[in-house]
């Protein structure tokens, strides 16, 4: 059985992480490489070495997902959702400082992009050029590893070219036009020019045609977590889709999907939920493919390449439940009697009841993030129905929990305890003194303490919204191991948090997507179509859109996919293909990026998602239970987030340019054009 690639490399990237991730943020591109003080003339004098080196490559991957400095109250991935069409910040006790709901007046390259709790833009912006300084290091001492034949060189090469690549599709996606940097530099460069987003994606797309070539299969590649030829394929399908070479991208999701079959069956080990005497998985293929143990079994064809998160001495905290699921026990969710709904009893506690185990079966929410009610449920709508046979969205099966589900768990309240979980009371209850007898106001009618159809929750963005549990729920074993915990967040230390990297289900709807462009709306129907199968639908559809793939794309890859960055990417295809959106809309490649506003006319494929879905922009402020009263507002300039003002200043001999509709913007800023003068200024000593 191969092993993980984190396990047998852990010693080397101990080492290199150590070095690596002493580099800084948002200006670390500018600096020499964070390596030489490791002596690299020495260190990568042997294959080892380089192995290290991508170690450190593939294991910073998965920090996009989980890591943020050791926070618990917020993941980067989630900052994709925060500028989609999918999720919002539900933190509602955050306070006033924060840039979470208006985007559109607090997003500036000063503020609100600080890596709080809130959003991690920064933390993207610095960790991508610290992943690209990685790859560049494994290129830049390539020729020094004597014995090397070449076939192995490429291999390296190709990996290299991956971790680069996929990196800038991001940034170029996230941030727009931004600083090419290929090179390991002996001294500071503080005079970078931005290059052009067109030739960005004209390099990676060159190298990942090499990589294509280079890179082994899975079933010659010795670790399950290292780059694999079928992830180089499925980053050169995003390529050619955004340089607009559609039957390219469509060749080689034929070759993909023929290779990693979906699977269509159970498999693999079982895993219930945290306390199935509390909700019971009724097993199914959506719920085994998401557990954690499953992701990187030989068995499992649909895996592309995952991202190994099971090891002590690398494992990455990813407290998913903690973060995704409601704020169940708030004190702000009351019973119609007026008490507190849940209560998140540990177990050696002697109010603790196994029925009522919410804390272990779906973990101790505090929904930092919460979906839109789009992502709930118009989402879910195909041919006007509300498809609850979806297995990603059955509730049945124990995959999807309805917050109605829930049962009310508080043994102060003998009335209530036990019974199903309710937004409005069901009932009038009358109001009494302490000696039981009924009160009445001053004209003579009786005083209640609740009426039926009171609403019983004081803040329903945070305390109140369905989910997929298959998705976020992830076994916290450290908890698990106490009988007084009482805060199950998810993959603690010692927990299994594998994640998916690519998985072929996402080939389909690339080339769903490929096959729209050119003109065959069949091909991508079939495409689409095979997905739903999979996932046992009651809907299909006859002709799709855009907007169907997109819609697809959101129920198989929440948590997966990076939404925003793919929702951009979307964008600037639409804009390059001519085709209408799924209300008829066409984009223009001169403005379709070069917008602002919060009305609900022009912007992007983006801008029109995220204002016709989610809260932004619907002009009206959102109370909730806490003082802090939420204005969602978007702005079309926020389609790509703010260029750090800390690496505009640090580059103090050079210009670059700001983004369109925030402060600095420069229509008349220098820029490169094609990617080689971008290599040549790099190389100059000037």
């Amino acid at each position: 059985m191969k092993q993980s690639i984190q396990h047998t490399l852990s010693k080397g990237l101990l080492l290199l992480s150590g070095a690596c991730l002493s580099a800084g943020c948002t200006d670390s591109f500018l600096e020499p490489d964070p390596l030489s003080f490791y002596e690299p003339e020495k260190t990568f004098t042997s294959e080892s070495g380089l192995q290290a080196a991508l170690a450190m490559c593939d294991r910073h991957l998965r920090l996009y997902w989980t890591d943020f400095e050791t926070n618990n109250i917020n993941v980067p991935i989630s900052t994709e959702y925060l500028f989609s069409d999918l999720a919002l910040y539900g933190k509602t006790d955050a306070g006033s400082w924060g840039c979470y709901d208006n985007f559109a007046d607090k997003l500036t390259p000063t503020n609100g992009i600080s890596n709080g709790d809130d959003n991690q833009i920064s933390y993207f912006w610095g960790q991508s050029y610290n992943g690209i300084k990685y790859a560049n290091t494994v290129l830049a001492y390539l020729d020094n590893i004597q014995g090397l034949d070449e076939t192995t060189r490429h291999a390296y090469m190709g990996r290299a070219y991956f971790h680069r690549s996929y990196r800038y599709l991001n940034l170029v996606f996230q941030f727009g036009n931004v600083p090419l940097v290929t090179k390991l530099l002996e001294i500071p460069k503080q005079n970078y020019r931005t290059t052009k987003k067109e030739a960005i994606l004209q390099m990676i797309t060159q190298d990942m045609e090499k990589a294509v070539q280079w890179v082994p299969e899975q079933a010659d590649t010795k670790y399950y977590g290292m780059v694999n030829k079928g992830a180089c394929r499925q980053l050169l399908i995003k390529c050619y889709l955004a340089t607009g070479q559609w039957a390219k991208a469509e060749a080689q999701a034929d070759t993909l999907i023929r290779q990693y079959p979906l699977m269509t069956n159970s498999f693999g080990s079982f895993a219930n939920s945290g306390e199935p005497d509390t909700w019971h998985i009724t097993r199914n293929v959506i719920w085994d493919l998401h557990r954690p143990e499953n992701k990187a079994l030989a068995s499992n064809t649909e895996t592309i390449m995952m991202m190994p998160n099971n090891s002590n001495e690398s494992h990455t905290d990813f407290l998913t439940m903690r973060i995704f699921v409601p704020f169940w026990n708030d004190k702000n969710l009351k019973m119609p009697d007026g008490n507190q709904a849940m209560i998140n009893y540990a177990r050696n506690n002697k109010s603790y009841n196994q029925q009522y185990d919410w804390t272990r079966a779906l973990g101790r929410g505090i929904a930092t993030i919460r979906l839109t009610h789009f992502a709930q449920h118009g989402l879910w709508k195909v041919n006007g129905v509300e498809d609850r046979a979806d297995l990603r969205h059955n509730s049945e099966v124990g995959n999807w929990v309805n917050m109605e589900d829930l049962k009310y768990y508080n043994t102060a309240s003998r009335l209530y305890n036990g019974r199903n979980v309710m937004l409005y009371s069901d009932t009038t209850i009358a109001a009494r003194d302490a000696q039981g007898n009924l009160l009445y106001n001053a004209d003579g009618t009786p005083k209640y303490t609740v009426k039926q159809g009171d609403l019983l929750c004081n803040d329903t963005i945070r305390d109140w919204f369905d989910f997929p549990l298959y998705k976020v729920y992830l076994k916290d074993e450290s908890a698990e191991q106490n009988m007084g915990a009482n805060q199950f967040n998810g993959a603690t230390k010692g927990s299994n948090a594998n994640w998916y990297l690519y998985r072929s289900a996402e080939t389909y709807l690339l080339r769903a997507e490929a096959r729209l462009y050119q003109g065959n709306v069949a091909g991508a129907t079939e495409d689409v179509n095979t997905v739903r199968h999979r996932a046992q639908c009651s809907q299909y559809y006859t002709k799709v859109n855009i907007g169907d793939i997109m819609n697809e794309r959101a129920r198989e890859l929440y948590l997966e996919e990076w939404r925003h960055t793919e929702l951009v990417r979307v964008s600037y295809c639409l804009a390059l293909s001519g085709i209408a959106d799924e209300w008829g809309n066409t984009y223009n490649l001169s403005n379709w990026d070069k917008q602002s506003g919060t009305d609900d006319k022009g912007g992007s494929y983006w801008y029109q998602r995220v204002i016709h879905y989610s809260y932004y922009n619907r002009g009206y402020t959102i109370s909730s239970g806490q003082a802090t009263a939420l204005n969602y507002r978007m702005d079309k300039h926020n389609l790509y987030w703010p260029i750090p003002n800390g690496s505009i200043v640090g580059n103090n001999k050079g210009e670059l340019a700001q983004n369109y509709g925030y402060d600095g913007y420069d229509a008349n800023a220098p820029m490169w054009t094609s990617w080689q003068e971008a290599v040549a200024d790099e190389n100059s000593t000037k």
